[in-house]
């Protein structure tokens, strides 16, 4: 890559992390966002890549832990607030998202806005399939118990615009079009929650002749949840890039900048995953019964949405890269948005605020072995250049640090 002058950092620098990247990928080894092997079925790990999920695991048992052994630990969380969500995991979020969304090249952002099977799969699979999916599966596995069914419909409505980053860098998914995915779910949850709460709430299950619920929420009040959480980490993402790649050139904000802001994308979602655990951890322990009930469907629903998206992008002749982000982008929920709208609307203690909490406790481990799912499946996938055999890893576009 070429490079502006000043574009290397003070001091030796004799073996940087996208050298270490390239030589991988030429040996065949898909390297992760940091530049290390990710999980392959026969890849060297890092020692960090190798226990990631042992990191995430132990991170959910540390919040419920705290949840149960602080006593007002979660009132005290909850006390203060940005977008009906704590301000303490709001601040993880940010620090979870920035380092994936500083490594989006935005410069070619186009490539992706101009793949329309890419987005027409994208728009069927998060605002046709999705929502209706859930609503089945929630009547289903729940038909007695409405508020947990309702606290399910809304995380459904609500599409991933967050943790989905992570687990598409991590899977070695396409970053741009991840980048681009997620702004088109944000437009349609601003313009789109809120009816379709209304139609799968209230139209829907009277025309069936259901149990209705009511959801009363602005359009504001979602414009601001996308705002905050992806609006502000993208601006700071695209800012870094533009400024870093200006005033020290692009080899030395790829080679020196991104691999020291790496690390901070998983430090922040642990201490969100301690945090979201530590909220409602003496709920989820003590209705565990309860909590059982609810994360069956949700099962169910991550497993159905993966799945059906990988087989559909790989039937519209999508590369591993793109059609493993439309599976992450498909599958993942919102679950920020679901949790902040139940609270809003039927309180911190209801059991549709239980439901919305219960989503990332199910979501992360599962997702997290669907990363690992589809790094072990991506020789079943076209390459990129459409020759007609399975590449033997990630593309070297995805293989970048």
């Amino acid at each position: 890559m070429a490079a502006a002058g000043g574009d290397r950092p003070p001091g030796p620098r004799p073996d940087p992390p996208g050298r270490r990247a390239a030589r991988r990928h030429r040996r065949g080894r898909p390297v992760s966002a940091t530049g290390t092997a990710v999980p392959g079925p026969r890849g060297a790990l890092s020692f960090t890549d190798r226990w990631l999920a042992v990191w995430i695991l132990a991170a959910m048992a540390a919040g419920l832990a705290l949840g149960r052994a602080v006593p007002g630990l979660g009132e005290a969380l909850a006390r203060v607030t940005v977008a009906e969500v704590s301000l303490p995991i709001a601040l993880g979020l940010l620090v979870m998202m920035y380092p994936p969304l500083a490594k989006v090249r935005y410069d070619r952002l186009g490539a992706v806005t101009g793949d329309r099977r890419l987005l027409a799969l994208s728009l069927a699979l998060n605002w046709l399939l999705g929502p209706a999916l859930m609503f089945a599966l929630a009547w289903l596995f729940l038909p007695d118990l409405p508020e947990y069914r309702t606290g399910l419909i809304i995380v459904g409505l609500a599409r991933c615009i967050a943790m989905v980053i992570i687990w598409n860098d991590l899977a070695c998914g396409d970053r741009e079009a991840a980048a681009v995915l997620v702004a088109l779910n944000s437009l349609f949850q601003i313009v789109a929650f809120a009816a379709l709460g209304w139609f799968y709430l209230t139209v829907l299950p009277g025309w069936l002749g259901l149990e209705q619920t009511t959801l009363d929420v602005s359009m504001w009040e979602i414009a601001r949840s996308v705002l905050i959480f992806l609006g502000i980490p993208l601006a700071a993402g695209w800012a870094s890039r533009r400024l870093g790649e200006k005033t020290r050139g692009r080899t030395w904000y790829e080679d020196w900048f991104l691999p020291r802001i790496s690390p901070f994308a998983l430090y922040g979602l642990l201490f969100t995953i301690v945090l979201l655990f530590a909220l409602q951890g003496e709920a989820i322990t003590s209705r565990s019964f309860d909590v059982a009930r609810i994360a069956l469907p949700l099962l169910v629903y991550f497993l159905l949405m993966w799945a059906g998206a990988m087989a559909a992008g790989r039937a519209a002749g999508l590369d591993y890269p793109r059609a493993t982000t439309l599976a992450f982008t498909a599958a993942g929920n919102n679950f920020e948005l679901a949790i902040a709208v139940t609270i809003a609307t039927f309180g911190a203690t209801s059991g549709q605020a239980l439901a919305g909490v219960v989503g990332p406790l199910i979501e992360v481990p599962v997702l997290i072995a669907l990363v690992y799912l589809a790094l072990a499946l991506r020789h079943r996938f076209p390459p990129a250049d459409g020759a007609g055999h399975a590449p033997t890893a990630p593309t070297t576009e995805n293989a970048r640090v």
